[in-house]
This record gives structure tokens, sequence and C-alpha cells, in this order.
């Protein structure tokens, strides 16, 4: 079988990150429009929670067997620094990523209008009360959650099949506990670019805590892929350790 070209891959990630901010993000916006001045309720988490999920696992068996679906440059960081992707590639990538982004950003715009600057565009900023080291915390273990589960749904060993579902999920499920504390971005493409079409648009945007989104968030996924890589290590009858592999399944790596 062929192989895709470079371009091609650089293009699937630039479009599934831009729906992946577009329907995930754009979720926030739209929730608060709909709801007016009423106050925001575990429901409307649910319903923006599920949003992401939805189309992260549309967009794995859309554009995985195309790009492997990273849309996340932490995966895309934490697939590098376990060897699984050659460093070569993740600037490239990670501006796909990054592009991507700004452009599905820039879309919720396009179609809510001023209501979503407004609205705050859906921009991940701290909770109330919380300060630099809780959200650090609080991102970092969601962005572990989320890498450690694609880490485990395109093994070798695993279901095939199933990594769409299974990566949505996770997705779904770090950001109800994660999103009080910091709107549970746990991508850095996805933290970025909202940030930057609303201080564009006239919003206001603290950018004093992207820093520690980012680290946090990069640490999170490589430690999730090391612990992972660990956890599957299995020892060859010689005495050495012999690494289990982990490759993509048909429908892609994840977010």
């Amino acid at each position: 079988m062929e192989e895709l070209s470079y371009t091609q891959k650089l293009l699937a990630e630039v479009l599934g990150t831009a729906m992946l901010v577009f329907v995930g993000v754009g979720s926030v916006p739209a929730t608060l429009i709909v709801g007016g001045d009423a106050p925001f309720t575990m429901a409307q988490l649910g319903m923006i929670s599920f949003a992401f999920a939805m189309i992260v696992v549309a967009l794995i068996y859309a554009i995985g067997h195309v790009s492997g679906c990273q849309i996340n440059p932490a995966v895309t960081v934490a697939l590098a620094a376990t060897g699984k992707l050659p460093w070569k590639l993740v600037p490239g990538f990670v501006g796909a990523q990054l592009l991507g982004a700004i452009l599905g950003a820039a879309t919720i715009i396009g179609v809510l209008g001023g209501k979503a600057v407004d609205a705050g565009l859906g921009v991940a900023s701290y909770g109330s009360g919380v300060g630099a080291g809780q959200a650090f915390f609080a991102e970092a273990v969601g962005t572990f959650i989320l890498v450690f589960v694609v880490f485990g749904a395109i093994h070798k060993a695993a279901p095939g099949g199933f990594a769409g579902l299974a990566i949505g999920m996770a997705v779904f499920a770090a950001i109800i506990p994660v999103a009080p504390a910091t709107g549970a971005s746990i991508n850095p493409a996805r933290t970025f670019g909202p940030m930057l079409v609303q201080q564009i648009a006239g919003g206001t945007v603290k950018w004093e805590q992207l820093p520690i989104y980012l680290l946090a968030e990069f640490v999170g996924a490589i430690v999730a892929g090391f612990l992972y890589g660990a956890l599957v290590t299995v020892r060859a009858t010689a005495g050495r350790r012999a690494p289990s592999q982990v490759t993509p399944v048909s429908e892609g790596v994840r977010s």
C-alpha cells in the first residue's frame, strides 16, 4: 500500500484540530449563549464534555488512517519522546495543530458572532480561587489520563476497532473533574488557539497563565507515555528487556 504524503498528513492535522476546537471549544460559548443569565450547571458541563468526546471519536475514525489523528501537540511530543514518532516530524505536526486550533477558534466567531467573544470564546483559564500550582497539577493529571489511554488504545494487544471510543470516553471523563479548576484544556493547541483569536477579537486573555498550561500538558503527556511503556515492557528469554511494541491501529492515534 502506498504511503500518504507528509503534506496530506499535515493537512489532516490542520483540519482535525480545527474541527476539534470548533466543536469542543465552541460548545462552551454556545452553551453560555443559550443559557443566558442562568447559572452554569453540571448538566451543561456534561454536554460540553460530550461535545469534545464525540468530535474526538468521529475524527479518529475519519483521519486516524491518514495522520494518526494526533490533533494535540502533547500527544505528538509524547509519541516522539517514547520513540514512536520521529522527532523530525514533530515541528510540522505541532505547527499544523496550532494552525488548525487558530482556524477552529476563528470559525467559532464566524458562526456565533461577537457573542462568542463576549462569552469568553471557551478560552481556558483558572477557576475561582485556583492558583498556579493547583492549575498545573490539574492540567498535568488530565493530560496524563488522556495520553495514558491513547497509548493503551493503540497498543497492538488492545482490541481492534475500539481506539476511538476508548479515547473519546477518556476525554469525556477527564474533563468532568478537571474543568472546574482549569477548563480542562489538556491540549496545548486547544489552549493557545482560542487565546490568540480572543485577543485579536478584542476579548480578555490571561496570557500569564499560558506557560503553566503548556508545561503541565507536556509533562503530563510525557510521563504517561513512559509509564505506559514501563507497564507493557516484557522480559526477553535471554534476560534482556524487550519493549512491547505500540503501533497505531487502523483508526489511528488520536487527539
